[in-house]
C-alpha cells in the first residue's frame, strides 16, 4: 500500500507514518475541522519544538512530577527532558549498533521507543536496533548512565511500554512479533506474556501502543486500527483480548481520561488525535490545523494533555503539544 523508502530517503521511524497515512481514510480531512469544534479539549497550543535534523523525532512521552516531560528522540536514539517552559535536555544517547541498525525488523533504523517512569524516578525505555547486543529494557536512574537490563529479540520491534508498580512488571509490545513481553522491574529474561492473533500484524506493525487500566493491559494495533483489552488473570497470565474499538487507521499512543474506559488516541498517519467512548464510537478532537505533525504518544497529568508529533511524513515541526482536558 505504500513504497518503501530507502535508509538514505527518510528519518528513522518515517515507514511507521508512511503506512498509516496510507491507511487514513479520503474524508478525515474533511470532516475534521466539523469534528474538532464540539471537542471536549480547548487551549492547544505547542510547548516546545524540536530539531529535526537532529533527529529529535519524539516517538514516546512520560510525564515528570515537576510538569516537565521525558521523550525518546526516536532517531537520535536518545532520551532527553522537556522543561515546562520548552527548554530540551538530553539525558542519554544510546549507543550505534555495529551495522548502523539496517536491520532492525520493518525500519531498518536503530530507535529509541516506549518510556515510562517509575516513583523513585527511574526511566525504563526502549530500544530496537535489529542486534541481540542492544535490542530490549533499558534503565536510567537519576544521575545515572543508561544501561540494559532485559534482552528482547532482535528480530522484533520492542514499541510501547507500560508499568504496574504494584507487581513491579514492565509489559512490552513487540510491533513485529505480535507479542506483549512482560519483564521484572529488575531485569531478566522476559516472558511471552500473550501471543493472542489481535496483536499480529497485517504486514507492517501491529501491537504498539500500551496501557494499564482497570485490571487488564490494554494495546493498539496500527496495522488493523484496533483498541485492545487484556485482562490481567489473578494469577498473572493474560486472559481472552476483546477488541474495543476498531476503524482506527494508524493508531499509535493513547491515554485514558479518567473517566472510564474513555480514552484519546494518536492516528499518526491522518494528524489526529481521536476520543474514544466505551462501546468504540469515536469523534476527532484534535487535527493539524491545532499543531498536530504525525502525533506519536498522548499523556495527561491532571486536565493537561501531552501530545508529542514526530513530524515522520511532514518532515517538518517535530512539536509537544499542550491541551486542556474539559471534564
Amino acid at each position: 500500500m505504500f513504497k518503501k523508502l530507502s535508509r538514505s530517503a527518510v528519518p528513522a521511524a518515517v515507514l511507521v507514518a508512511a503506512a498509516a497515512a496510507a491507511l487514513a481514510p479520503a474524508s478525515a480531512s474533511a470532516s475534521a475541522s466539523a469534528s474538532a469544534e464540539s471537542a471536549p479539549l480547548s487551549s492547544a497550543r505547542i510547548a516546545a519544538h524540536f530539531d529535526l535534523p537532529k533527529g529529535q523525532t519524539p516517538e514516546n512521552l512520560a510525564p515528570a512530577p515537576d510538569g516537565a516531560v521525558y521523550v525518546t528522540f526516536a532517531k537520535a536514539r536518545q532520551i532527553a527532558k522537556v522543561s515546562p517552559n520548552g527548554t530540551t535536555r538530553i539525558l542519554a544517547t544510546l549507543p550505534e549498533p555495529a551495522d548502523g541498525g539496517v536491520h532492525t525488523p520493518a525500519l531498518g533504523f536503530p530507535l529509541t521507543t516506549g518510556i515510562v517512569r517509575a516513583h523513585d524516578g527511574t526511566l525504563y525505555f526502549l530500544y530496537a536496533t535489529g542486534t541481540p547486543d542492544l535490542t530490549g529494557v533499558w534503565r536510567l536512574r537519576p544521575g545515572g548512565r543508561p544501561q540494559r537490563i532485559a534482552a528482547l529479540p532482535a528480530n522484533g520491534l520492542p514499541n510501547g511500554l507500560a508499568l504496574d508498580p504494584r507487581t513491579r512488571t514492565l509489559y512490552v509490545t513487540d510491533s513485529v512479533l505480535g507479542t506483549i513481553w512482560s519483564v521484572p522491574t529488575t531485569g531478566g529474561t522476559p516472558t511471552a506474556w500473550s501471543t493472542a492473533p489481535e496483536l499480529a500484524s497485517t504486514g507492517f506493525l501491529g501491537a504498539n501502543g500500551l496501557r494499564l487500566h482497570n485490571g487488564a493491559v490494554w494495546a493498539t494495533n496500527l496495522d488493523k486500527g484496533t483498541v485492545l483489552r487484556v485482562p490481567v488473570l489473578p494469577d498473572g497470565r493474560a486472559g481472552r483480548v476483546r477488541t474495543a474499538a476498531t476503524g482506527l487507521p494508524g493508531i499509535d499512543d493513547f491515554a485514558f481520561t479518567g473517566r472510564g474506559d474513555q480514552l484519546l488516541a494518536a492516528l499518526n498517519g491522518p494528524g489526529q488525535v481521536v476520543l474514544v467512548r466505551p462501546g468504540g464510537s469515536h469523534s476527532i478532537v484534535l487535527t493539524q490545523a491545532d499543531g498536530l505533525r504525525n502525533p506519536t504518544s498522548i499523556a495527561l497529568r491532571g486536565n493537561t494533555v501531552h501530545v508529542t508529533s514526530a513530524a515522520y511524513v511532514t518532515a517538518q515541526d517535530p512539536n509537544l503539544l499542550l491541551a486542556h482536558l474539559n471534564r
